[in-house]
C-alpha cells in the first residue's frame, strides 16, 4: 500500500477492465513520471470524452454527433442490420469490410445473475427500428458465450413474428490457422452444427 493520492490512483486505475493490480500499478508510477504535458492533454482528451461523446440516436453506437457516421453514411444498406452488445463490436465487424448495412448496439448482454434483463438493454429501441424502417435482415452478433447466446435466443423469439424479416446469426467455429486438436469441444462442436456444402 501506496500513501495517500498515489494509492487512490492505483486503485481507480483497477476498476478499469483488463487492468489488474500490477497493471495499475505499472500505469500509476508512469503517469508519476510523465512528462506534465503529457498529463495535461491526457486530462484534456478524458474531459473531452466525459462532455462530448453521446450515444447515436438511431443505433446506439458512440458518436460526436446525435446521429453516428455510419447511420448518417446515405451508402450503407438501410434493409440490414447486424446487432451487436457493445459499440466495440462495431470497431470489430467493420474492420472485415464485409458489411455494409447498420448497425444496432444492445448495450449489453442478458445476465440475469448481474440483473441484466431485457429493459435495460435496447431490444424495445430495435424493435421499433424494425416497425419503422424497410429492414429484411437482422444479423444478430452477440459474443458466442453464455450470455451472448442467451440474448440471442431471446432477441430470436421477439423477431421470429416479423413478416418479410429474415434472423440470422454469425457462424461460429474454428478461426483460421487453428488446429483441431486444439479446439475445445464446444468450438469443434458449433463448427460441426454450421457446416456448410462447397
Amino acid at each position: 500500500m501506496y500513501e495517500g493520492v498515489v494509492q487512490d490512483l492505483i486503485d481507480e486505475l483497477g476498476h478499469l477492465p483488463g487492468i489488474g493490480p500490477k497493471s495499475a500499478q505499472r500505469i500509476a508510477f508512469h503517469l508519476l513520471a510523465a512528462d506534465p504535458a503529457d498529463i495535461a492533454r491526457l486530462q484534456d482528451v478524458l474531459g473531452k470524452v466525459r462532455e462530448g461523446v453521446q450515444f447515436c440516436e438511431i443505433c446506439g453506437n458512440v458518436s460526436e454527433q446525435q446521429q453516428c457516421r455510419i447511420c448518417r453514411d446515405p451508402r450503407r444498406d438501410t434493409a440490414l442490420i447486424c446487432v451487436v452488445e457493445e459499440p466495440k463490436d462495431v470497431l470489430a465487424v467493420e474492420r472485415t469490410r464485409e458489411f455494409k448495412g447498420r448497425y444496432h448496439v444492445l448495450g449489453g448482454a442478458l445476465d440475469p445473475l448481474s440483473g441484466i434483463g431485457p429493459d435495460q438493454l435496447r431490444i424495445r429501441e430495435l424493435l421499433a427500428r424494425l416497425g419503422a424502417e424497410q429492414v429484411t435482415e437482422v444479423i444478430i452478433a452477440t459474443d458466442p458465450n453464455t450470455e451472448g447466446e442467451a440474448t440471442a435466443t431471446y432477441l430470436v423469439r421477439m423477431l421470429r413474428d416479423f413478416p418479410g424479416l429474415a434472423v440470422t446469426r454469425l457462424a461460429s467455429g474454428l478461426p483460421m490457422g487453428g488446429d483441431l486438436e486444439f479446439a475445445d469441444e464446444l468450438t469443434l462442436g458449433r463448427a460441426l452444427s454450421g457446416r456448410r456444402a462447397l
